[in-house]
């Protein structure tokens, strides 16, 4: 791949956000690979267990991106793993101020996940993942379907009742599993959390598919590589 190093002293501000159940260091891979490019990253710890997805978005992730980026009027990055990029949205929806730039989702429940829907109720699911777990079921009155979404996209079906933000979002999914039991409850093809077609984006600019469970996407080194691609260019690398 040809390089996607930034220019000297360019340092545009990357915000990357973990997903449900896990940390800051679930990022390490990514945090690394976009530093040695050239970006200022902030790699944001959460406590995506204890709060809504509202809470967690006004109250921790705004107030942590605040923190690491001084001037707010620079256009912010994001990566996302699963429910960092409902977070993102979240964020968009409620005017926190933050100027989002390009957004990388990596398999995030944009339409829900149908694991919530069957096994969210369950105790030890609840005690698992927390008040932010039951939101990401695939309800129109849940965060996932209900947040606003981005620009036109013939990859997903407009919805005339959605208001768009504008912000340049490509997604990432994954098709294998490594939860042949989660994935009997997702319809179609899966990463063992979320449905392919579930991750899609009214409005996002572009689309992957990718070999990789979700657990370990935002590790894998073609993802990194097309995370970077995207960043610097708003497209992901299709090979000739």
């Amino acid at each position: 791949m040809m390089s996607l190093a930034l220019p000297p002293k360019s340092r545009q501000p990357v915000v990357l956000l973990h997903g449900l159940a896990r940390s800051a260091s679930s990022m390490t891979r990514m945090a690394t690979a976009l530093t040695a490019a050239g970006y200022e990253v902030c790699n944001i710890a959460y406590p995506s267990r204890r709060y809504p997805i509202e809470v967690l978005a006004t109250d921790y992730v705004a107030p942590a991106i605040r923190k690491c980026v001084a001037n707010e009027d620079t256009p912010i990055n994001f990566v996302t793993h699963s429910l960092g990029g409902i977070l993102v949205r979240q964020l968009a929806a409620s005017g926190a101020g933050i100027n989002i730039g390009r957004v990388v989702m990596l398999g995030p429940p944009n339409c829900g996940s149908e694991v919530v829907d069957k096994l969210g109720a369950l105790p030890l699911y609840k005690l698992v993942g927390g008040p932010a777990l039951g939101q990401l079921g695939t309800k129109a009155s849940l965060p996932p379907r209900a947040l606003s979404t981005v620009n036109d996209s013939p990859h997903v079906p407009r919805d005339p009742t959605i208001q768009a933000t504008h912000f340049e979002v490509g997604v990432i999914a994954g098709n294998r599993s490594v939860n042949p039991i989660l994935s009997f409850l997702i319809p179609g093809a899966d990463d063992g959390k979320v449905a392919v077609e579930n991750t899609k984006l009214f409005g996002m600019k572009d689309f992957l598919v990718v070999p990789v469970s979700h657990p370990f996407i935002m590790r894998n080194q073609h993802v990194i590589e097309q995370t970077l691609y995207f960043l610097k260019r708003g497209a992901f690398l299709r090979a000739k």
